[in-house]
């Protein structure tokens, strides 16, 4: 009988979530990772699920794969997401949609999946890949950080509401990882000229910070950490520098946080 405890990470082909993957298989858990389709590489020791967290018969199909295989669930790392750079404006409402489909509902469509499993085991814990972008303000990110200020208002709610049936609901707030989010995110639908110079500065700031950004072993380690302390936190911040964001964000006057924010995005840059 196979009594490792069993982990879902959605999203596993690569970055963030193929790091948490990763290093969930090796401590010993049992990982299944989230695929959109068939023969997509996930990490060694990794079983794939097909499963896309846009379609609600394929998350029903995917976790129900999960239950018939190992019989329970342990860990849900809600993972999978995306991002659009530009303007708000500049983002149409279908492209608002689809980025929120990933980001939020498709979270949302997973946990509602795995609480009733949760709930019959009288046990385990859901982890959000949420961002300091989930409390902090993202000009040129906007809808992605709406989605993400969305994706932790939804955890805390819903930690509340069942912790005492012995579940837990927990936030990772990564800063800048290695990975290929700037590469592989949307585009602005509608580019707006008045917005050109400040968008294509602020981008290559955000390029060159996931440049320098820690590699997403980082983020594993904490989302390891929520699911092994006994007695969790809400809020895990991962990355340089990402906790002293948070106590600023939360103790610095507005208008100096303002201020602050503005020079790090390159919004204030001389023509």
């Amino acid at each position: 009988m196979d009594d490792r405890r069993v982990a879902v990470v959605t999203g596993v082909s690569s970055g963030i979530g193929a790091a948490i993957a990763r290093r969930l298989a090796a401590r010993g858990y049992r990982v299944f990772g989230t695929v959109r389709s068939e023969g997509t590489a996930v990490p060694q020791g990794v079983e794939p699920i097909v499963l896309d967290v846009r379609d609600d018969a394929s998350v029903e199909r995917g976790i129900a794969a999960v239950v018939e295989r190992a019989g329970r669930v342990d860990a849900l790392v809600n993972n999978a997401g995306g991002t659009i750079v530009g303007a708000i404006e500049e983002t149409g409402l279908d492209q608002a949609r689809d980025l929120f489909d990933v980001n939020f509902f498709g979270a949302v469509r997973v946990t509602q999946r795995v609480l009733p499993i949760m709930r019959a085991q009288k046990s385990g814990r859901v982890v959000f890949l949420s961002s300091v972008l989930g409390f902090m303000p993202a000009p040129f990110m906007g809808f992605y950080a709406a989605s993400k200020h969305a994706l932790e208002g939804y955890c805390e709610s819903l930690d509340h509401e069942v912790r005492a049936l012995g579940v837990r609901a927990l936030l990772v707030e990564p800063g800048f990882m290695r990975t290929k989010i700037d590469a592989n995110g949307a585009r602005a639908a509608t580019p707006i000229a008045d917005y050109d110079e400040v968008r294509e500065r602020v981008s290559a700031g955000i390029g060159k910070s996931v440049e320098k950004g820690d590699d997403p072993g980082v983020v594993a380690d904490v989302v390891l950490l929520a699911l092994s302390e006994e007695s969790p936190r809400l809020r895990y911040t991962a990355g340089k520098g990402t906790a002293m964001l948070s106590t600023l964000r939360r103790w610095l006057p507005a208008s100096m946080f303002d201020s602050s924010l503005r020079k790090e995005f390159h919004l204030d840059a001389a023509k």
